[in-house]
C-alpha cells in the first residue's frame, strides 16, 4: 500500500499541488478524531446560528469549517478560500498559487445519528493575471479544478481524490497515513439502483417525476428492470456508493423556490463531485446539460444534480431533452 504523497509525486503530480492536498489532510485528520469523539467532547448538537444559506449549524460544522481555514491559511500556497459556513470568500497570502472550495461537513444533519458525513473539496488555481482578491477568481467552471475529493467519515476515513488522472481510494490507517486502497475507480455502466428524496416527488418537474415513475414501475415498465432506491441524505456518502458499485443520484430542481435551481451548490458540492464522477466513467448532468461547463455567477450558486452511471444518466437526460 502506497502513502498519498508517495503515490501523488509517483504520478508526476505537481508538487505544489501534492503539498496543498497534504495540508488538505491534516485537516481532516483532524476533523475524523473530533467526529469520532462525538458526545464525549460535547461537539454534537446545534448551536443558535443559522449559515449563508439559511441552515441551522451544527457544532461539528463551524468546528470543521474553522479547522479547515485555519489549516490551509497557514499554507502559503493558498491564496483565498471559500466555504458552505462562510458569506464571502476568505483570503491568504496575496501570493498564493491556489484556490480551495469547500463543504467542510456534508451531510451534517445526520452527525447526532451517527450516519456518515464528510468533506467536500475543489481545487482551483488563480486566474493568470489577478491581482486583487476578489470573489471573482473563484467563479471558475468546473472544468478548470486541478484537483477534487472528500474524505468520507463512517467506520473507516477514507479519502477519494482525482488529480484529473482517474479517481483513487486512501484509507486512513491507524499511524495517521492515507494509503492507497482502491486505484483507477470505474462507475459501472448499468444500474439497478438510484436514490432521491421521494418527498419532494410533487414538487418536481413532470420530466423528472415522468422518469422516477417509470423506474417504480419496475420489470413490467419502460424500463424493463426492478430498481431498489436509496436515501441516506449525505451528498458524500451517496456518491461514495456509486463510485463503489454504481447507481445514480439526484437531487433535482423543485418549485418550492423557482429562484434556485437546486439544493446543491456549484462551487463546492456539483462541481468537486462531478469532476470526480466523470473521471471515473460516469456522467454528472444538471438534467439538461454537463455540470462542469456551468459558468458559476456567485459563489454559493444552487444547480441541480443528477450523476452516477453513464446509461442511467442517460436516461434520465433524455426524459429531460425529448
Amino acid at each position: 500500500m502506497q502513502l498519498l504523497s508517495n503515490y501523488l509525486k509517483h504520478h508526476d503530480t505537481d508538487l505544489e499541488l501534492v503539498e496543498l492536498i497534504d495540508t488538505l489532510m491534516i485537516a481532516c485528520k483532524e476533523i475524523a478524531l473530533q467526529l469520532r469523539e462525538g458526545a464525549l467532547a460535547g461537539v454534537l448538537g446545534t448551536t443558535e446560528d443559522t449559515n449563508v444559506q439559511g441552515e441551522t449549524q451544527k457544532k461539528l460544522d463551524v468546528i470543521a469549517n474553522d479547522v479547515l481555514k485555519k489549516v490551509l491559511l497557514d499554507n502559503p500556497l493558498v491564496r483565498g478560500l471559500a466555504s458552505e459556513e462562510e458569506d464571502d470568500p476568505v483570503f491568504g497570502n496575496p501570493e498564493g498559487r491556489y484556490l480551495v472550495t469547500f463543504d467542510p461537513l456534508d451531510g451534517s444533519s445526520n452527525i447526532d445519528i451517527n450516519v456518515s458525513v464528510g468533506t467536500i473539496f475543489s481545487i482551483l488555481e488563480v486566474p493568470e493575471g489577478a491581482t486583487e482578491d476578489n470573489v471573482d477568481m473563484f467563479l471558475q467552471a468546473g472544468r478548470k479544478q486541478v484537483a477534487s475529493g472528500y474524505v468520507l467519515y463512517g467506520p473507516s476515513a477514507v479519502l477519494t481524490l482525482t488529480t484529473g488522472q482517474g479517481v483513487n481510494m486512501f484509507t486512513l490507517a491507524h499511524t495517521g497515513d492515507f494509503l492507497l486502497t482502491r486505484e483507477n475507480v470505474q462507475i459501472p455502466t448499468q444500474t439497478k439502483e438510484f436514490a432521491i428524496n421521494m418527498s419532494n416527488h410533487r414538487f418536481w418537474e413532470p420530466q423528472m417525476r415522468n422518469y422516477i415513475d417509470d423506474l417504480l414501475k419496475g420489470s413490467e415498465g419502460p424500463r424493463g428492470k426492478n430498481y431498489n432506491m436509496r436515501w441516506i441524505a449525505s451528498m458524500v456518502a451517496e456518491v461514495h456508493r456509486v463510485l463503489t458499485r454504481g447507481g445514480l443520484f439526484t437531487y433535482p430542481w423543485d418549485s418550492r423556490d423557482p429562484s434556485k435551481p437546486g439544493k446543491l451548490r456549484l462551487m463546492y458540492e456539483g462541481n468537486p463531485m462531478s469532476l470526480l464522477i466523470e473521471q471515473a466513467g460516469g456522467l454528472s448532468t444538471t438534467c439538461y446539460s454537463d455540470i462542469l461547463d456551468v459558468e458559476p455567477e456567485h459563489i454559493h450558486q444552487r444547480v441541480a444534480v443528477a450523476l452516477g452511471s453513464k446509461e442511467e444518466v442517460d436516461a434520465l437526460h433524455g426524459y429531460h431533452c425529448k
